[in-house]
This record gives structure tokens, sequence and C-alpha cells, in this order.
């Protein structure tokens, strides 16, 4: 804690330096950008100010729908603007004087479209690879060359205040309860596996990512670490156009299709994608010890290798009516199915003695495991949105529907190499259907142009079916339906919510405030036997106040109040055995987690393009959800008995208290070598409060972090390389540690005709082929240590082309393209 409220007084006295030595008046420069033959204004047109005599801008946006815009606490000056969007030319006025406290009203600025077909496209300007906003972080992947090769899941292992760990667990600001949303909305995708769905998003198919902290009341109240919006990639600009992406690799492949039309106020978007990972063998040891009530000493040696393959698609169809130019209508429709498979034969060795060390028992067994995991899943969406004649006054309406029909399947064996015990086994058949429909409305109404209210309601409507069938081998070799393990259940939960929030500047434009209020109550049901899990209300407040230093300066202050509903498969009752010394299940009396976080965030940018973030935040976490793990001599489980058991459940044990930093540099060293470095660190500290959960210490405190370097270096002849290397610590836990570990990227691509295509050759850790992760387990009466080797030894070449002819208009919504310039993504359309 002291070291926080250090960096907390280092932070606000460079801060108050830097407003010194900013002067004192400051100025505003206003304006409207409009079509010079349509003379309809032009939305997202890219706004930029030079101090004179320099060639990068200090400061910058967008124009808004209305083709307004306005720079505000600009110093006074002689500076030169420019107006710039796709299919328009430049507009450049070189000389706009700003004075102390006086707005520069530059009234209504006309841009003249291009004439001339074109055709071939070379943009030069792109948007920045990170962007800082007041309400998120945005990491802009279709400029990152090696993110290109890999899934999902690669990018987020470079997006800033993300880790991910080797196996695809994803945390934010080092929390693992994360609301993942796709172009805005919900998907059922994300239900049945997170990490085999963020390994089916091929790379390419992604145009930016959205880090959203501390989301306003505007967002649903779910998940205490934040918000991850994946865009998807699109195009909103006139005629034919597509792309294909095809990556062929040593440990996966993956490809994506996309084409787009769009004729006056009609737009369709087609996509495909795909991806695999190829068969590889993970080889994994386990040594376990146990000691019982009468000081017997249990040891368990586990050895083997399991061999593993994932794969999966997307497709995507989108349609965009603009009805009138104050209506839009958006439907969408997405089909995805993803799926793993993993078998594999494990060597095992059990031994007890007695206290004194004489050996009365040893085992030798080989247990041979299958699993089999697919999920399908169906998205549909209609979206309406209506802008009036004030500025700023809009109402939308969106309908979200998704459904995933998931199956899983396992066998496993056990036989006995030197006893005369019968070979035992257990197979099981798992399908399950689960239905989620968000229904919300959200209106905007700017009662003066610097006082903005927002309001809305939504309902999230869910229903889940399982059904459980387990076998049990027979003497005989045959199976047999275990009833007491063979059920189906239902699930069900409605959250209702309404919100307020409103915005304004303050103190003459000294702070821009924005703070909000959602209500959120929810109700669930489950025919779990003996289960009743009651409803309960959510009232979660949020603030954000933010300050600019100076043009190129801005500080941000948050505080979010947020909660974690268990799912089903915390909450879920029945037992997984697929391996008999390591069960797990579910525990539905589990309470949801609740959340307070403070965030301080300095960003600042400089003339010569480089870029410094510097965040802070604190968090305290009431009724934490982690994981509990429980020795068990014997443990019966619905009349028959399991010896050696340990059993894996989640539980809210009690509290955790996180402090943390985050510090994103991007540096142009020269005109063609960039360097960027990330570097994140979070102090946890876990304290067990529930007398009934038992650890062998109550209270811990440990240090984490992730580090990360990336260089690129453009060459002469399109050919651009890139670095990049990460390394993730390990953490501790009551119970457990995590692993650590490093892995690194090398890429080089070469663009050629005209850049509409290109080659590159990426490869992944090509020095060693396992990456080895160590972990331990400990509690009352046991200990265990564990060893996976991971082979993550990987060789790929990348190929990708983009088709059509490109007649540029301009559009009401931004260009989604890997080329277009925005500087400000859309809003997510879905909260």
């Amino acid at each position: 804690m002291r070291c926080f409220f250090v960096f907390l007084a280092l932070l606000f006295t460079t801060i108050q330096i830097n407003a010194q030595n900013a002067g004192g008046g400051k100025g505003k420069i206003s304006g409207r950008v409009t079509d010079a033959v349509s003379k309809l204004p032009v939305d997202y047109a890219t706004i930029s100010i030079f101090k004179q005599g320099s060639t990068s801008p200090f400061n910058g946006m967008s124009t808004d729908p209305k083709g307004n815009f306005s720079l505000e606490n600009i110093s006074p000056g002689d500076y030169r603007l420019t107006i710039d969007f796709l299919g328009y030319k430049r507009h450049t006025i070189d000389h706009v004087i700003v004075t102390d406290g006086n707005i520069m009203a530059l009234g209504n600025i006309l841009l003249e479209p291009v004439q001339n077909q074109l055709k071939g496209v070379n943009i030069v300007a792109k948007a920045p690879l990170i962007e800082n906003r007041i309400d998120k972080m945005v990491y802009n992947a279709a400029n990152d060359l090696t993110a290109q090769s890999g899934a999902a899941v690669d990018v987020l292992k470079k997006v800033p205040q993300v880790t991910v760990d080797i196996d695809g667990n994803v945390e934010l600001q080092g929390n693992a309860n994360i609301r993942f949303l796709i172009n805005g909305k919900p998907s059922s995708i994300f239900g049945a596996s997170l990490a085999d769905a963020l390994q089916s998003i091929p790379g390419s198919q992604i145009k930016s990512i959205e880090v959203i902290t501390s989301p306003g009341a505007k967002y649903d109240a779910a998940g205490t670490g934040g918000i991850i919006n994946i865009i998807l990639k699109d195009s909103n600009v006139e005629g034919i156009n597509g792309s294909v992406n095809l990556t062929a690799g040593t440990r996966q492949e993956n490809g994506s299709f996309n084409l787009n039309a769009k004729k006056g106020n009609f737009g369709v978007n087609a996509s495909f994608s795909g991806n695999t990972m190829l068969r590889s063998t993970v080889l994994s040891s386990n040594n376990r010890t146990s000691t019982d009530m009468e000081g017997n000493v249990t040891r368990l040696l586990q050895n083997g290798g399991s061999n593993s393959s994932r794969g999966g698609y997307r497709s995507g169809l989108n349609l965009n009516w603009s009805i009138t130019p104050k209506d839009e209508l958006t439907a969408s429709f997405g089909f995805n199915h993803f799926g793993n498979r993993n078998n594999g034969l494990t060597d095992q060795q059990e031994t007890r003695t007695d206290m004194t060390g004489n050996l009365f028992s040893d085992i030798l067994s080989q247990r041979n495991s299958d699993s089999k995991f697919n999920a399908y899943s169906t998205d549909y969406s209609l979206n309406y949105k209506k802008t009036f004649d004030k500025e700023g006054q809009e109402l939308e309406v969106l309908v979200n529907t998704s459904n995933s029909r998931n199956t899983s399947n396992y066998n496993q064996q056990q036989d006995y190499l030197n006893t005369d015990d019968i070979t035992t086994g257990i197979k099981g058949y798992n399908p399950g259907n689960n239905r989620e429909t968000n229904i919300s409305v959200d209106y905007t109404h700017p009662v003066t142009k610097t006082f903005i209210l927002e309001g809305g309601a939504k309902a999230v409507i869910e229903n889940l079916k399982n059904v459980t069938n387990t076998d049990t081998l027979l003497a005989d070799g045959t199976f047999i339906n275990n009833a007491d393990q063979t059920y189906a259940f239902n699930y069900k939960r409605n959250i209702y919510a309404v919100y307020f929030s409103a915005s304004t500047s303050l103190f003459k434009n000294f702070l821009d405030f924005k703070a909000g209020l959602r209500n959120e109550y929810t109700n669930t049901t489950a025919d779990f036997p003996g289960v009743v899990i009651p409803g309960y209300n959510t009232l979660a407040p949020s603030f954000v106040l933010s300050h600019k230093i100076s043009p190129a300066q801005t500080i941000k202050l948050s505080y979010v109040y947020r909660i974690e509903r268990p799912d089903y498969r915390d909450v879920n009752p029945f037992y997984n055995i697929s391996d008999p010394h390591n069960i797990s299940t579910g525990n539905p009396n589990l309470k949801p987690e609740i959340s307070n976080t403070f965030e301080l965030g300095y960003n600042r940018s400089f003339d010569g393009g480089a870029n410094i973030y510097v965040g802070s935040f604190y968090r305290h976490n009431n009724n934490d959800i982690q994981q509990y793990t429980t020795s068990f001599d014997t443990l019966d489980i619905n009349g028959k008995e399991y010896t050696n058991v340990l059993l894996n459940q989640r539980a809210n044990i009690g509290t955790q208290t996180s402090i943390g930093g985050n510090i994103f540099a991007s540096v142009p060293v020269t005109s063609r070598l960039n360097l960027r470095t990330n570097i994140f660190l979070v102090n946890r500290t876990n304290v067990n409060k529930d007398p009934n959960l038992q650890t062998n210490v109550n209270r811990i405190s440990a240090l984490s972090y992730r580090v990360n370097l990336n260089a690129s270096y453009q060459f002469p002849g399109n050919v651009m390389a890139e670095a990049f290397g990460n390394y993730n610590s390990s953490s501790r836990g009551l119970q457990s540690t995590r692993p650590k570990f490093f892995w690194y990227n090398l890429a080089v691509r070469k663009q050629f005709w005209d850049k509409k295509a290109s080659v590159g050759l990426v490869a992944s850790n090509p020095f060693s082929k396992y990456i080895d992760q160590y972990s331990t387990t400990t509690g009352p009466g046991y200990n265990q240590s564990s060893l996976r080797q991971l082979p993550f030894r990987s060789f790929g070449i990348t190929l990708s082309y983009k088709f059509g002819k490109l007649e540029f208009s301009k559009d009401k919504e931004k260009e989604g393209r890997e080329d277009a310039n925005p500087n400000m993504p859309a809003e997510p359309m879905g909260k």
C-alpha cells in the first residue's frame, strides 16, 4: 500500500509541474466539415493540428456524426490545421490563430471529393497501434505484423494490461473475471470454453481489441476484471472488395475470407474464417504426498503424455441499411464451431507407508483417457439507430440472440499391473444447449453542448439445459449405465437492468466528468436436488474524471463497482471423474463476487510520434471466488468410493486486494525503427475468511508481473520485420503457485502488387521445443508438485491478398479495413 501512495505522489508532482509549464490561458478551435458537392456532413473525418514548421501533429480528433469538431485547451499560438477523409482531397488551413480564452470558429469547411475513380489504394497514414481513450484502451491488431499469423488468444498476449497464460486463460489487470464481447455484443461461444473460443478466431480476422477496465453505467455490471471487446474486420467503402488471408505452419494453421459490397445506402459483409491447432503431445508429471489422520503417508507418482488437437471456424453475414439519413438498421448472423480432442496414457505408482516408514502397499497402474468436446453456436442480432435534429440526440434499440449446442465425451480406463484388481473404467456423454437473449434500449439527450444525459434498460434471458449420461465398466469388459451419475438439469437466469448517467464539463472545461448508476436484479433457478438460489439486487455506481493538462497530456481518475455472478459450470454439482485421483465438481452455494475498483491513468504524446501511458489501480473483492482444493483419503460419490483424491471446486474463499500499475511506451527511434514496451505488475493479497475452508496459511501477499518488448523495422522495398518477446512471472495464491513462462515471435513480411498482396514468415520460440510449466498445490495433509511440458516451437508462412475496385465515398461509419485511418473505432452497439 505504501508503494501505491508513493507512486501517486510522484505522478501528481509530475502533473503539477507540467501544468505549471503549460502556461495560463487556453483557447479553442471549432468547426464543421461538409461534403462540397452533396452538402452532407462528413463524420469521422480526421482533424490534425500542427505547430508551424512541424511535420507531426500534436493533437487531433475525429468529427462527430454531424461533422462537428472542437479542439479544446489549445495554447495561444499560430497553427496549421488539416482535414482528411478517404475519398476526399486534403484540406489545409495554414494559419489558425489561437488567443487566450477565445474560440477560433472556422465555420463550415468544405471537403472536395476525389473525382477520378481509384485503380489502387496506397494509404500511408494508419491508426496508431495503441490508442488511449477516456474510457478504454484500443489495440489496433490490424496494424500488427506478428498478430496476423496466430489466433485471438495470441493477439491478446500483446494487449496492454492483459495477461494470458500458456493454456489460454486470460486476465485483465490481474483478474480473470472478464466480460468478453464480439463487435460489442455477447455471444454464447464464450460460455462453453473461453480458451477454445479464443483459439477459433484467426488473428487475421481481428481489426482491434478494446480494453475497458472501468466500464460506465451503460455496460453490464458483470465482470469484476472489466470488458474485452473483439472488433472484427469489415468494410464500409463503396463497391465490391474483399481479402483472403492464409497461414500454414508446423503448430497451427488458419485462414480467413472477407467479401464486402456497398451501393448507396445498402451494404453487405460476408466472412468465413477457420483455425486449427495441429496434433501435438503435452508431457506431464505429478508428485503428490498425502498424510492421513493416523500418520500413514501415501505417495502418488504420475507420468505420461496427452495428444491434443483443436480447431474451429466462424462465419458471418452483416447487412446495413441506411433507411434515411437519420435512421439506420443493421442485421447480422453468425455461425461458429470449435472443438478439441485429447487422448493419452499415464503411468501411475501409488505407495503407502506407515508413520515409521514401513511399506505396506505399492500399486502400479496405467490410465488410458480420451476426451472430445464440440460446440456449435448461432448468433442473430438486429440493431436500429435513430438520430434526431438536435446534435448528439439519439435512440438505439438492440436485440441479440445466441444459441449454442455443446457435446462433451470422455472415456477413462485404469489397468492394474502388479495386483489382482480388476480393470476399472468410466465413460460419459454430456449434450447441452444454451440460449441467451439480450434486449436493450439506450437513449442519449444533450441538454446543452457540455451537459449530456443518457439512460436505458436491458433484459438478459438465459436458459441452459444439460444432460449427463455416465456408464461404468464391468468385469466382463462391457459398460452399464450408472444411474447415480446420470441426470438432466435446467438452469435459468434472468437479469433486468436500468441505468442513468450524466456527463459534463466542470470549472470552465477544466474537468470532464461522467457519473452513472446501474441497477440490476438477478433471478436464478436450477433444478439441482435440494438447491435454492436466491435472487438479489445490485446497485452499481461509477464515475470518471478527466483533465487535459495540455494538448498532449491527459490524466483520468475512475471508480467502478462490479460483480461476478457464478455461472452454471461453477454451480453444477456434477462430479467429473475422468481422473479418479483429481475430481472436480461445482458449488451450488456460491455467492456473487463484489468488486470496488479505482483507476488513475496519465497519457502523454510527443511531437515525434512517441507516446507513454502510466496507469495504476486499486481493487478490493469481497466473496472472492477462487479454486479450492480438498484432500480425501477416501471420497464417497453416490455409493462408490475413490481413494487418494484431490477434489477441486470453486468457493467464496474470502477477500482479495490488488494494487498494480501499467506502463506502456511507444518510441519511433528513427523513421524506420519503432520500439514498444509494456510493463504490468500487481500485488495481490488473499485472505481466507471462511473457517470451513482450511488452508495452510490464511493470508498471503505476492507480487507478479509481465514485461514485453516489440521492435519493428521497415526495410526498403516494402519489407518489414518484427520481433516480440514476453515474460510472465509466477504468481502465488493461498493454495497454489502458477508457473512463469517466456515466449517470443519473429516475423518478416514482403508486400507487392501495390500492397494488395503480401507474403510473410513467422517463427515462435524457434530455439526451444517445449515450454516447461512448474506448479505446486498445498493444503492440510497434502502437497503436490507438477510439471507440464508444452510444445510451443512453430514455423509458418502467411499469405494475404486484397481484391476488388474501391470507389470511396463518405460513410456514416468509419472504415473497417486494415489500411483505414480512423482515429476512433466505433463504440460497441451492445453493452
